[in-house]
Order: structure tokens, then C-alpha cells, then sequence
């Protein structure tokens, strides 16, 4: 939907995804959307250099989040949140909501 907009499929899959989860590094995107993982870093890279994303290191992992002091901020993650309620249902299941855990369960912590 707004491959067209940005000339770029792995765009609007960021965009989105960051939209729901406000923070993301670059294996879990390509993880998620099961897609080669340097295209997804070049993206990354390229809105990390037009400022409209951030980063920050998380041990050895790079972690990619809003910038917000990016003036058109605002406009773009409503932008992102439209283009994702259009999305269809199964679509929104599968890659951007998912139920998976993000770290291991603590030690000695009962099932």
C-alpha cells in the first residue's frame, strides 16, 4: 500500500511494524516478515540517515525506534497506523502481532 508511496516494499513493512511495537532491530524484522536480513539493515540505515529513525545499542544488538524530534513525527506514524488498519486481518496477525516472547523465562520460575 505504501510500497508505492516510498518505492520501497521494506519500508512500509518498518514503518508499520514500528508503528505497533515502537522499537525493532534488524533480525527480529527479518525474522518477522521472512525476508534476506541485509536489505532490511540498508533500510534501517537509510531512515536512520534521513532522521526519522534512532538507534541505540542493546548489548551487541543495534535497536531502531522513532526519532522524535523528527519534525513530521506525528504525521507519518498516523500515516502508518491508516495504511495498517487497511491491512487485511490475517496479514495483521502474522507478521506485526505477535505472541512470541522477546526473552528467556527466568531461572527457577515455575511453568
Amino acid at each position: 500500500m505504501l510500497e508505492y508511496l516510498f518505492a520501497n516494499k521494506n519500508v512500509e513493512k518498518v514503518l508499520m511494524y514500528l508503528c505497533i511495537h515502537s522499537k525493532a532491530n534488524a533480525s527480529e524484522l527479518s525474522r518477522t516478515f521472512k525476508s534476506a536480513l541485509d536489505p532490511i539493515q540498508k533500510t534501517l540505515k537509510k531512515l536512520e540517515a534521513g532522521g526519522l529513525l534512532a538507534s541505540f545499542l542493546e548489548g551487541k544488538t543495534r535497536v531502531f525506534y522513532w526519532n522524535p524530534r523528527y519534525p513530521f513525527l506525528k504525521e507519518l506514524q498516523d500515516l502508518a497506523q491508516k495504511a495498517y488498519s487497511f491491512l487485511p486481518t490475517e496479514i495483521q496477525e502474522s507478521y506485526y502481532q505477535s505472541t512470541k516472547r522477546k526473552r528467556p523465562r527466568r531461572t527457577g520460575k515455575p511453568l
